[in-house]
Order: structure tokens, then sequence, then C-alpha cells
């Protein structure tokens, strides 16, 4: 069964319930939907989606989020077969759903995730703006990210003020590889 969580009922930690589904309700109908990808391996990463969570709830233009840190169908046993095929579908279905996708690009170990830079990729060829976070500075980043994003952020703060349904573009003029 789908829950839509209300900001005021949003929790700052991994909901636990049953059959959430990870959106997040912020407004009316009027504002765009969001779709987050991003790791969530770590308590850091963990931390900088909850900080892109709040950043857009805040913002005036977004209706609604959809966070999969928020929908890992706790009922599946992670990892089997059923697990996996449930996450990934749900997750291009809200890929599908989304009118803009923001990403979160921090390295783990000096490695991109390949799931959020899927994500990503997939988003540019459905025609999806996707809109870049990166916190860590000074590290440089693939060419290919750089240069699909339409906008490039290094602070969650500035993503709570960003007019999405008027993007300008911000690009990176840092380091690539």
């Amino acid at each position: 069964m789908a829950v839509t969580v209300t900001v005021e009922t949003l929790r700052d930690s991994r909901p636990d319930g049953e059959g959430n589904t990870g959106k997040i309700t912020t407004k009316d109908s009027r504002g765009l939907r969001v779709y987050l990808a991003s790791p969530f391996f770590s308590d850091e990463q963990i931390e900088e989606v909850k900080r892109l969570e709040k950043a857009l709830i805040a913002n005036p233009h977004v209706a609604e989020v959809f966070s999969p840190m928020r929908n890992q169908i706790e009922d599946l046993e992670f990892g089997s077969l059923e697990w996996r095929q449930a996450i990934f579908k749900n997750d291009v279905d809200h890929i599908d759903w989304a009118d803009v996708v923001v990403v979160v690009h921090d390295y783990f170990e000096d490695k991109t995730d390949a799931g959020t830079a899927w994500e990503m990729g997939y988003s540019y060829a459905k025609g999806k703006p996707v809109f870049l976070l990166q916190e860590k500075q000074g590290v440089p980043v693939n060419l290919m990210l750089s240069e699909s994003c339409k906008a490039y952020f290094v602070s969650a703060d500035e993503i709570a003020e960003y007019d999405f349904s008027n993007p300008k573009e911000i690009k990176f003029y840092g380091e690539v590889f």
C-alpha cells in the first residue's frame, strides 16, 4: 500500500513503516515533482540526503519529492531477486514520474556511486532536466556528469531557493576527467 507523508510527519531518519513509497508531499500539486538520486551507504551520505530533502521541501517550486533512501521495501529480503526487481522498477517508475531529477554527486572512497550515475544517465536520456549537488569541493567531476546537468550546486541551501520551474543554467567550471 502506497503512503504519501506530509512535511509535518517527515521524520529525520529512514522510515520503517511498511509500504512507504518514499514520496514526500510538500505542498499542493501545482509544483514540480522531484526524483532525488543519491547514494546512502554511509552516515555522511545519509546526512547529505536529509539536508537535500529539507531543501527541496522548503523550495516553493517543489510539490513532491521521491527519495529512494526512504523506500527500501522493508518487507522483502534485502538483496533477494524479488527485492532487486522491486527496487529497480520502483526507482525507474519514479524517475519517469518526476518532472526533474536532483542528483547528489559526492564521492565515497574516491568512487562515484554507479547506481546514482545510472539514474542520472537514464534521466538525461529521458529528457528530464538534471541538477547536480556536490558539497565536497576540490575534486574533479566526470565530464559526462558535469555536461549532462542543467545546474551545478555546492550547497543544499542553494537548492532551497532555486527556481526549478524556470531553471537557469549553472555550469560546472572545475576540473573534469
